[in-house]
């Protein structure tokens, strides 16, 4: 029998569901609460966080703080907002995680396989080489080298400005 030691999804089993509420709206509006949140950085109605529940060490998300279904709804600011933010993400990645590559993009609907559907958002995923390896493949699990607060303490000073401190 197989054991996955995995803690940190017992808040998200356990917390109590209310469907009528985005869970990135939420974290949009609790900007008190950014450190608990994982958010690294908030510019022009927009934030980035790392992915709670990730599929590599430093998965990133870009979110708008306003509800908004897909690019179009953005409209021409908010996509040059957006994109400058993955400019931004680019560099903390490769520099605050030493990556050597990385994948991004985004999910539109259910059926696109958006998680939160209804509210638009970019993931930025650090790639190494060698990183996708025999676990995945044979058994069925994703190994993560490190935790949440190790990469959120990796990459904040690259969205503070102090990454030459």
């Amino acid at each position: 029998m197989n054991h996955l030691w995995a803690p940190w999804r017992h808040s998200y089993i356990t917390a109590e569901e209310n469907p009528d509420e985005c869970v990135l709206c939420t974290i949009g509006r609790e900007s008190d609460r950014d450190a608990d949140n994982f958010v690294l950085y908030r510019e022009n109605g927009f934030y980035v966080v790392l992915n709670r529940y990730p599929y590599i060490n430093g998965h990133l998300m870009i979110v708008p703080e306003k509800h908004v279904p897909d690019l179009r709804a953005l409209g021409s600011d908010g996509q040059m907002a957006m994109m400058s933010l993955i400019a931004m993400c680019e560099t903390a990645l490769a520099e605050g995680l030493g990556c050597m590559g990385m994948n991004g993009g985004w999910n539109v609907g259910n059926c696109a396989g958006a998680g939160i559907p209804g509210h638009i958002h970019m993931h930025l995923l650090p790639r190494w080489s060698g990183d996708v390896n025999f676990m995945t493949t044979v058994g069925g699990t994703r190994v993560m080298s490190a935790s949440l607060e190790d990469s959120y303490r990796s990459l904040l000073p690259y969205f503070r400005g102090e990454e030459d401190d």
